[in-house]
């Protein structure tokens, strides 16, 4: 049982520590996901005339400019593989932002990798487990597991963000 609670606290530490270095991204990069309908909205290529105004018309054609790169096969449709290929495409390069962002966070010999120790110590900056351990028995419940996840999705949304989909792998639905 401790076994399992350990797993789902370092879970949930993980699914914060990821949240907290994709907002750190958006924050250095100057957009966030309150700069539009998709998670780094980039208006300066959306607004195609330059007039500093986006447009229903403007985000309709760089909607349809999207579809257009992806349909790769060039029939006017997106099947399943051209959508899977795109969405595996931005998942890796968002994947290698976020991994050269932890090794820079937590490489503390400067060696350019992450030991065991290294990896496990995660940042110094807050204790999550403390935070999350709301009665301080060294343990996270269910119900301090719970009460956590509620909060993160309260401020998630007060952010502007909303969780779609399945969050796997050290996601919302591991932490089951």
């Amino acid at each position: 049982m401790r076994s399992r609670t350990m797993h789902n606290g370092t879970a949930l530490v993980a699914v914060v520590l990821a949240c907290l270095s994709t907002a750190a991204m958006a924050e250095k990069s100057g957009t966030s996901a309150k700069d539009g309908p998709y998670p780094l909205f980039d208006f300066a290529r959306i607004d195609a005339d330059g007039d500093g105004l986006v447009t229903k018309a403007e985000v309709e054609a760089f909607r349809a400019a999207q579809a257009t790169k992806i349909d790769t096969d060039g029939n006017g449709k997106l099947d399943a593989a051209e959508l899977q290929a795109e969405m595996l495409q931005r998942a890796g390069e968002r994947a290698e932002k976020i991994a050269a962002h932890v090794i820079k966070e937590r490489d503390s010999d400067g060696d350019g990798t992450l030991s065991v120790a290294e990896m496990a110590a995660g940042p110094q900056r807050s204790n999550l487990f403390d935070r999350v351990d709301q009665n301080a028995d060294g343990a996270i419940s269910r119900d301090e597991l719970d009460a956590a996840k509620a909060c993160m999705a309260v401020r998630l949304g007060e952010a502007g963000g909303k969780h779609r989909g399945r969050h796997g792998l050290f996601g919302w639905d591991d932490l089951n």
